[in-house]
């Protein structure tokens, strides 16, 4: 199952529309959507701290990780 996004839970939480969010840190209400719902490969760490410093939480309250024996590690590309 791998990484979850928690971001749709945070801005009920937060009581904030996705699009005044998205203007808030300078991004295109579609790439939030696809932050939201999980269609991204990579996320910058800039944008993750705007996105924690507007919804005023933490990386661990937007992101989740469940592990799963099917999970692949085909695009991982370790560092050297």
């Amino acid at each position: 199952m791998g990484v979850i996004v928690n971001l749709d839970v945070m801005l009920a939480r937060r009581k904030m529309a996705s699009n005044d969010l998205a203007e808030r840190i300078g991004l295109s209400q579609n790439n939030l959507s696809r932050i939201k719902t999980g269609k991204i490969k990579a996320i910058r760490f800039s944008t993750l701290g705007a996105l924690c410093r507007e919804l005023d939480c933490k990386p661990g309250d937007l992101l989740d990780y469940i592990y799963d024996e099917t999970d692949e590690l085909d695009d991982f590309e370790p560092e050297e």
